[in-house]
């Protein structure tokens, strides 16, 4: 038994209705109060009718009832206004601050033994989700409805990462926006050293070469720390001098080139392909934030990233190494999850604050007319006869899979209250 299946129990009242608390007297929940997700009692605003008198207030939830001085709450004033104290088992009576009983239910024997049961089966199986036999089941307009706040609960989360990069930044929205997209051409692998790349060369910096893609590419590949060899190839050895110059110029001071990973990375994710990507995208776009929030569908979205490396790197991978040539273009699924993990959230972070509905509802748009994604999460749902038709609900199953299926939070899942409901 856990305190959460007891918060479930109470917060839609899956108890005998003729219900009384331990001294005898009827409960009848008017309404069972609003879920605190921080410290404090458990439920708060509840109303509740004990006997003939009808209490406001709040409830706590323990398995125990001695689970009440084993907390302290009997210390703290935060639980001073308590009108029912609902528990599995009332081994003790309890007392509240001011040394007076709280009225406390029993909930041993009230509620569904099946609903129980049910609910362990999905905490405690080892399948691919929870509910893997049972999800196909699920009604649409519950899958709709869930699938809409799941996309809006990832985008908020990861909204607030780029808010706290925008506040180091003094609310400087380019800046931000080209040190999150450096991060993001790095992908899983080299997010971090792209970022710190992106943050030792400011956006004005390169602003002021942004005509000059050759110079673009000196800055990035020297702060990157990956003009330090003695090259034999003449490309390399101008980068390495124009640098030098620019280094010098704007007191620059690279990151480690080591930090850069190319083990079991295939050749066109290689660092170095990525940031000539990467420059071609700055050559070609000044005022990036600002461009992106002057389009208005996704095909203008995804034009700003068909990018294509220098000449150089069409016959290289690496410095000094000769390969066989092709251009080395930034492929359709590189852009779509630029598009989806960057640019959406960057949109509707940006109507969030500054009150502007149509950037947060064009960023929803973008989602829901951009292709499904394809990685083991959505090939897993399919798998189980959940098919994403768009982005917007790649996203949301992305967010069910890793923040409740993973987790087990099958009580705060309305697919996974959805299925406990059926045939209790």
């Amino acid at each position: 038994m856990t305190e959460e299946f007891l918060h479930y129990i109470w917060q839609y009242r899956l108890f005998d209705k003729n219900a009384q608390t331990t001294d005898g007297q009827e409960v009848s929940v008017v309404h069972p109060g609003y879920k605190n997700t921080d410290a404090g009692p458990d439920f708060f605003q509840a109303r509740i009718k004990i006997g003939d008198t009808l209490w406001a207030g709040n409830v706590e939830i323990h398995i125990k009832a001695s689970d009440w001085f084993l907390h302290q709450h009997q210390n703290d004033g935060a639980y001073s206004n308590i009108v029912l104290h609902v528990v599995l088992d009332d081994d003790q009576p309890v007392l509240d601050v001011n040394g007076q009983p709280v009225a406390t239910l029993e909930l041993k024997g009230k509620f569904s033994t099946h609903l129980f049961n049910k609910y362990q089966a999905f905490l405690y199986n080892k399948t691919w989700i929870p509910c893997n036999t049972d999800v196909s089941t699920v009604e649409p307009l519950i899958w709709q409805s869930w699938l809409e706040r799941l996309v809006v609960e990832r985008i908020e989360r990861k909204s607030s990462n780029i808010k706290r990069i925008l506040n180091l930044n003094l609310n400087d929205w380019e800046e931000t926006f080209y040190q999150v997209l450096a991060g993001s051409f790095g992908f899983k692998v080299n997010e971090q050293p792209f970022l710190l790349l992106a943050k030792s060369l400011p956006y004005t910096v390169l602003g002021k070469h942004k005509n000059n893609r050759f110079q673009i590419e000196a800055l990035l590949f020297g702060q990157a720390g990956l003009l330090k060899d003695d090259f034999a190839e003449e490309y390399p050895q101008l980068l390495a001098k124009e640098y030098d110059f620019l280094k010098k110029k704007f007191s620059l001071n690279p990151i480690p080139g080591h930090l850069w990973k190319f083990l079991r990375l295939r050749p066109s994710n290689f660092p170095t392909i990525r940031i000539s990507q990467f420059a071609a995208l700055i050559h070609q776009s000044q005022n990036l934030f600002s461009k992106i929030l002057s389009c208005k569908t996704s095909p203008e979205v995804i034009s700003m990233f068909d990018l294509k490396a220098s000449e150089y790197w069409e016959t290289h991978y690496l410095f000094d190494k000769i390969t066989p040539k092709s251009a080395r273009r930034f492929g359709d699924a590189a852009m779509l999850s630029i598009v989806i993990n960057t640019v959406v959230h960057f949109m509707f972070l940006y109507g969030n604050e500054k009150g502007n509905n149509s950037s947060k509802d064009r960023a929803i748009e973008i989602l829901t007319t951009l292709p499904p994604e394809q990685n083991n999460i959505i090939l897993g749902f399919e798998k189980l006869g959940v098919k994403a038709l768009n982005a917007f609900e790649t996203q949301a199953l992305i967010e069910l899979k890793n923040k409740y299926c993973l987790l087990k939070k099958c009580l705060h899942c309305r697919v996974g209250l959805s299925l406990l409901r059926m045939n209790r």
